[in-house]
């Protein structure tokens, strides 16, 4: 069995965290990561606060094992979001899109282990003097919202530079992939993913059966004109995204207006046409729907299995 320090860290039995997808990740996919041994998060993406309360409340009911909120700083309802988050007393808070350290304090005072996912040594600097308890070092290779550097170039470069626990997230499906991050210097690792086909994940089904025949090259960039870059699955929507994105003709203000509500019309309506389909470059490497403890347990043998052959080359 692998165990890590994050796992005494976190309370958690397997080092393996679920990433905090928005529309998708719930209560539900977050108790069933938590109960199969790994840290479950709830998306607080740009909910208000109320119904981020009941999905926390509704997770304490399905799982008395530790689980953790995932919340986008850009959100307009972050300051109400961040306050809940204490009140409420989740055991773990990550963040993405944004700074949080201004937050950090509060959260500590309140017994929260505070994890921001980071995409440069900068920001790794930064969360960890305002006294983050672990970071998570995501590189390009992830869904949603990117930044420039791979997991393989982005997780030593940190590991080398904070002193807290590293977490390596973007490109990893299986226990290659955590024996990878292992031997970069992280002591865990966080799937999106590979979690968006969990038999618990409630995200449409038309969101899984794009993931489950994805192709090694089916996955593209758009936003970066935006400032914010976003992976997805190619259709006709991000195909157009990024059509207008080169047409110096078209405003930002048009594209915007074109993109919003995109994630939901593909998580929730399942609009195959007109919806962003968020993915990790891994997609192709996912094959089947399981569940989240099924998964947890496939990843951790396979690196188990990785890891204990790693030395047959060693001289």
């Amino acid at each position: 069995m692998i165990k890590t320090p994050i796992c005494d860290l976190l309370g958690i039995e397997y080092p393996v965290i679920q990433g905090g997808m928005a529309w998708i990740a719930d209560a539900e996919l977050a108790a069933a990561v938590s109960n199969a041994g790994g840290l479950g998060i709830i998306s607080a993406m740009n909910a208000d606060g109320e119904w981020l309360r009941k999905e926390i409340r509704k997770a304490k009911g399905l799982t008395d094992r530790p689980f953790g909120v995932n919340i986008m700083l850009m959100s307009p309802h972050v300051e109400e979001v961040a306050k809940i988050v204490a009140e409420e007393k989740v055991a773990v808070v990550t963040t993405g899109a944004g700074n949080p350290s201004k937050y950090i304090k509060a959260w500590k005072e309140a017994g929260i282990k505070v994890v921001p996912v980071v995409p440069s040594i900068a920001i790794a600097k930064l969360v960890t003097r305002a006294g983050a308890d672990a970071v998570i070092a995501e590189g390009g290779e992830s869904g949603g919202h990117v930044g420039d550097l791979t997991t393989m170039v982005l997780v030593p470069q940190i590991v080398d530079t904070v002193d807290v626990p590293v977490i390596a997230a973007g490109g990893i499906a299986d226990g290659r992939g955590m024996a990878a991050a292992f031997m970069l210097g992280a002591v865990g690792v966080q799937m999106g993913t590979r979690f968006l086909v969990a038999k618990e994940c409630n995200v449409h089904e038309n969101y899984k059966k794009k993931i489950l025949k994805a192709k090694d090259i089916d996955t593209m960039t758009t936003g970066k004109r935006l400032g914010h870059p976003v992976r997805c699955l190619k259709n006709q929507f991000a195909k157009e995204f990024q059509r207008m994105e080169y047409n110096s003709n078209v405003t930002d203000e048009e594209i915007e207006k074109f993109g919003a509500g995109s994630l939901y019309k593909a998580a929730v309506l399942g609009d195959e046409k007109g919806g962003s389909f968020m993915s990790g470059q891994i997609a192709a490497m996912v094959h089947k729907e399981e569940t989240a403890e099924e998964i947890i347990k496939d990843v951790c043998a396979h690196a188990e299995e990785v890891l204990s052959g790693g030395m047959k080359w060693v001289k």
